[in-house]
């Protein structure tokens, strides 16, 4: 049952054991994040509540989302500390018929990731017990917990299982496992596993279970999303826990999956209040990969991930410049990596973000590029913490153990050419001078959603206006103006990136943090800016695109952009103006290939390319 009834307040931390006594406590929603404590170090959460449990019953507390660091205490006395909001608080309780549990949140350390910079407005960072507060009760003997690590084989697939026992009385029996398709017609497997335990004994039980003909996972439009359903069962004691088969590989050709290169595509996620919503929105965007960019999602988001196909880059909450202690950090990628790991949409892992900030404000000017070759050549960075703490992370999985600006060899480029730094244009520059063509964790430009916002986190209002024009010419408003630049910044680096053959491309960001603006192509409640349907179109699988944004006057080549299995071949058809023309073209797998050019006349207001083959068709539109 979940915990209800909670009361909170900010205190200050107590010494010693004791739990805190604040002199006043106020009703707050529990899971949540009370915006009354918007900015506090530390907040103290109070509920009561009775003995829930009848006869020889046992009860378990379990606490998801300890944000970041916390000490819980039942009628008085310490149960524990925890460090890792990520991973849950779990304890077996000693109940009186009226019980109290206080549990002190405390704000993050150098581990608070986007949580700890200006990127995450205060009210999204308030320390609380974010996810969920369960109480549950259990048999004399019951299964706690069950984890479960897929991986392939020679012969197939199999999964790996370990189950805790906690054993009230002698244990003597045999528990059994079974593995059943879900949604769809597969081979299900029946095994049972030996269990002998003395009275009071927590054991774990390990079993291989081997599957038959494993049907894989898939990024959605490779495959079908297939999953699993385990359930260990022990008398009236069970555990069910879904997962699926799914094999990834870095290899210098990119990312393969389940043995199929698989070029990504998609947004990185920052904070934003529900991560599911947040995934169906990227797919909905041609997005095949989101990455948590400095934070760790809920686990819904990794449910979602998994239901819509979407890959999942996982990020260590550490970012910005800064030492931190490798033990601590060895450890946290340990415990991510184990708590996510049976989702099969999970591809990548990232450790260190923005280790440096050395090309940030460089500005529109004339001197950009010589300001970034400056820079990226006086920038030092030594990554061998870094790359220690990716040691702990799955050996079957892209790692990434710094990403960051041109200039201190990191594993994934952040590019902001239109931003930080000079022109959109200079983003084909950028990927030729600094072998950025294989991974890039970040590009974009921010934007506002509503006319006049105040200071708003995650949003650089001093780029913002050096990039963009704030007269709002041709009748346009200030809000228009701004996304209508976001919009052109986004899918010319976006289409750069993709002629070039990059493989991993993270635009940010999804959808802005605060309301009033930022870097995402949604606004904070989900409002589509103008570059959502922009990026959508520049991500789509199969794709026209020109080789730079067209300007009135110009001439530009049109290429054909082919990131799936399968060759294609069709008609491109254009219209800029009182202009129009096509060609017949044919591109092969993973290719690129280039169908002629088309000038722009005086009069365009924009230029609209469309793509047509026996199987499908895209349209690709450019305002002027």
């Amino acid at each position: 049952m979940s915990l209800t009834d909670w009361t909170g307040a900010v205190v200050d931390s107590p010494a010693g054991d004791e739990p805190p006594s604040p002199d006043d406590w106020h009703p707050v929603e529990v899971p949540g994040r009370p915006e009354r404590f918007a900015g506090a170090d530390v907040v103290a959460y109070r509920t009561r509540f009775s003995d829930p449990r009848d006869d020889d019953e046992r009860a378990t507390l379990e606490l998801r989302g300890l944000f970041a660091r916390a000490r819980i205490w039942l009628n008085g006395d310490l149960l524990g500390d925890h460090d890792a909001y990520f991973v849950p608080a779990r304890y077996e309780l000693d109940l009186e018929a009226e019980n109290e549990l206080v549990v002190e949140c405390r704000g993050p350390d150098r581990f608070g990731g986007v949580y700890a910079t200006d990127r995450v407005p205060d009210e999204r960072a308030v320390p609380g017990i974010w996810w969920d507060a369960d109480l549950e009760t259990h048999p004399e003997t019951f299964l706690d917990t069950l984890s479960l690590t897929p991986r392939t084989t020679d012969d197939g697939a199999v999964i790996d299982a370990k189950l805790a026992v906690e054993a009230g009385a002698d244990v003597d029996e045999r528990i059994s496992f079974s593995v059943r398709p879900q949604g769809f017609r597969g081979g299900g497997v029946m095994e049972r596993a030996r269990v002998d335990a003395e009275s009071g004994e927590r054991v774990v039980v390990e079993k291989t279970l081997e599957l038959r003909d494993p049907a894989y996972w898939w990024p959605a439009g490779d495959g079908p999303q297939h999953k699993y359903a385990v359930r260990a069962k022990l008398g009236d004691s069970e555990r069910v826990v879904e997962t699926g088969i799914c094999e990834v590989a870095d290899t210098d050709n990119g990312l393969v999956v389940n043995g199929q290169r698989v070029p990504a595509r998609g947004f990185s996620l920052l904070p934003t209040g529900d991560p599911t919503w947040d995934v169906e929105r990227a797919g909905n965007a041609n997005a095949n990969v989101v990455r948590a960019y400095g934070h760790v999602p809920s686990p819904a988001f990794y449910e979602a991930a998994a239901d819509a196909g979407v890959l999942v880059w996982q990020d260590l909450p550490v970012v910005g410049p800064g030492e931190y202690d490798t033990d601590r950090a060895t450890a946290l990628a340990g415990a991510l990596a184990s708590e996510i790991e049976r989702h099969p949409c999970v591809a990548a892992f990232g450790v260190h973000a923005d280790p440096t900030d050395h090309l940030a404000g460089i500005g529109p000017s004339r001197l950009a590029r010589y300001k970034v070759r400056w820079r990226a050549w006086r920038a030092n960075y030594d990554d061998g913490t870094d790359q220690k703490v990716a040691e702990a992370l799955p050996d079957d999985a892209l790692v990434v153990p710094v990403s960051g600006a041109p200039g201190i060899d990191a594993d994934a480029s952040h590019l902001y050419p239109g931003w930080d730094y000079g022109t959109a244009g200079d983003a084909e520059w950028l990927l030729d001078r600094y072998d950025s063509t294989g991974v890039v964790g970040g590009f974009g430009a921010g934007a506002l959603a509503v006319e006049n916002p105040e200071a708003v986190a995650g949003f650089d209002a001093i780029a913002h206006d050096a990039n963009v024009s704030t007269g709002g010419g041709d009748g346009a408003s200030e809000v228009e103006t701004s996304q209508a630049y976001q919009a052109r910044v986004l899918k010319t680096v976006t289409e750069t990136l993709r002629r070039k053959g990059t493989e991993v491309l993270v635009a940010d960001a999804l959808r802005d943090t605060d309301a009033g603006a930022g870097m995402g192509v949604l606004a904070a409640d989900g409002t589509e800016k103008l570059g959502y349907d922009a990026v959508a179109a520049s991500l789509e699988p199969v794709q026209v695109v020109l080789d730079a944004y067209p300007e009135v006057g110009t001439s530009r080549e049109l290429v054909v952009v082919d990131d799936t299995p399968e060759s294609v071949s069709g008609t491109i058809s254009w219209t800029a103006g009182d202009r129009n023309g096509g060609a017949d073209v044919s591109v092969g797998a993973f290719g690129r290939e280039t169908a002629g050019t088309l000038r722009v006349p005086d009069d365009a207001e924009s230029v609209e390319l469309a793509f047509e083959w026996a199987d499908g068709s895209v349209s690709n539109e450019y305002p002027l």
